[in-house]
């Protein structure tokens, strides 16, 4: 069964099953890459079931036509529940599918950087191409009229990466004492300032919804197309998507502000995307997977294990699909299948994974190019979050969560 999880994370063997087995000496769980891989194997079947295919005779090809075709009849089916008309409309989507989120019951405290220190630090070390883009010839008057959290997006548009590299080690010297706490904020950026220098990014991405970790803000960047496929729910999802990356992020940060190298382990973090909290069985824990864990247990579990600084409240994060399926009962078909996969003739997964098929939706990818990226990720933190015990986390995690000198022995993922 470990060979079957290696494949569909296409991980290195026999390193693989060496962590499998290294995590099965640590935390005391044996076999449960069995037991999740049988679960996989179940949903699948139950899943073909809804979509009307034989579990036992299905084509991949046809089986990703489906999931396609019921994107599809979701995509049109939210669009009229958020108050749209036209699901490729973005004028029309994007401002509703922004108030639709903004009427939901998330939780959005985050501890960010401070708008006053964003300033300091841009004053010390101006974005001259922005600036010039903007039409201005003072950084002073430009932090005066302009959006610090449009500011502090742009500039990963217009800046270089010299410049960007020489602002990262100006960020390193930022302390615990320069964070805050506040609500994540969605934006739009001004269509006319911006849409060129974010040209590039949309080309990129082919999608229109970027996320600035160290200031809480989620950003809708101008795009110079009035239509795209699937705007409802490539835009719906992401912004929930990011909801949860920030507050994911923040929380990391907030736990490691009593590290004498706050600053460089902030850039780092949001450079690399490192926040490695552990190691188990030589394995590397991300943060996002201890997070989950403790997410998902009720909130007088283990209250104790982070504080001060970290509270059970911290920890709360949800699935797109799980928010969706409040807005839309129908939505609940997606739920518990972000983790679900098959290997197709062509030895790639085809995943049921709503992130990855709703965007090959919406960007009209075939069935050799589908996406799965998401997929991947949340099988590995499902099958990390298996063994991960009560007695392995505060064993194994908790007590290195203060060691910025852990030694990984990576596996290819």
């Amino acid at each position: 069964m470990a060979i079957a999880l290696s494949n569909l994370l296409s991980a290195e063997e026999p390193a693989f099953t060496r962590s499998i087995q290294g995590l099965e000496n640590v935390s005391g769980q044996v076999g449960k890459d069995v037991d999740l891989i049988g679960e996989i194997a179940q949903n699948l079947s139950q899943t073909k079931r809804e979509l009307g295919f034989d579990p036992q005779d299905t084509k991949p090809k046809e089986l990703y036509q489906a999931l396609l075709a019921r994107v599809e009849r979701d995509n049109q089916r939210v669009t009229k529940i958020i108050g749209a008309k036209d699901p490729s409309d973005v004028s029309d989507v994007v401002p509703k599918a922004i108030a639709t989120v903004e009427k939901l019951d998330l939780a959005r405290d985050c501890w960010v950087l401070k708008r006053s220190v964003a300033k300091q630090l841009l004053s010390k070390m101006p974005p001259e191409a922005l600036m010039k883009s903007l039409g201005y010839r003072s950084v002073t008057s430009m932090l005066r009229h302009e959006d610090i959290d449009e500011v502090y997006t742009a500039i990963r548009f217009s800046e270089g990466d010299e410049w960007l590299k020489r602002y990262n080690s100006l960020f390193k010297t930022v302390k615990p004492s320069d964070f805050e706490t506040r609500q994540i904020r969605i934006i739009q950026m001004d269509h006319d300032k911006y849409v060129d220098l974010a040209e590039h990014f949309v080309q990129k991405k082919l999608h229109n919804v970027t996320h600035t970790k160290e200031m809480g803000s989620i950003v809708i960047v101008p795009m110079k197309v009035t239509h795209m496929k699937g705007m409802t729910l490539k835009t719906l999802p992401l912004i929930i998507h990011y909801i949860n990356e920030i507050r994911l992020y923040s929380t990391f940060f907030k736990l490691k502000q009593v590290s004498p190298i706050f600053g460089a382990t902030v850039v780092e973090t949001l450079n690399a995307d490192s926040p490695v909290a552990s190691v188990i069985g030589d394995s590397p824990i991300h943060w996002r997977v201890i997070q989950r864990y403790f997410g998902k247990l009720k909130s007088e579990a283990h209250p104790e294990a982070f504080q001060p600084h970290v509270h059970p409240e911290d920890l709360h994060w949800r699935h797109a699909e799980s928010v969706l399926a409040e807005i839309d009962p129908e939505m609940k078909f997606w739920l518990e299948k972000d983790y679900v996969a098959e290997l197709a003739d062509d030895k790639e997964p085809l995943t049921f994974n709503f992130m990855d098929v709703s965007l090959s939706y919406a960007n009209s990818i075939t069935f050799a190019d589908r996406y799965y990226y998401h997929f991947r990720e949340s099988l590995w933190n499902e099958l990390f979050m298996r063994y991960m015990g009560v007695r392995t986390l505060e064993e194994q995690v908790l007590q290195q969560l203060d060691n910025d000198d852990i030694v990984i022995e990576n596996i290819k993922r």
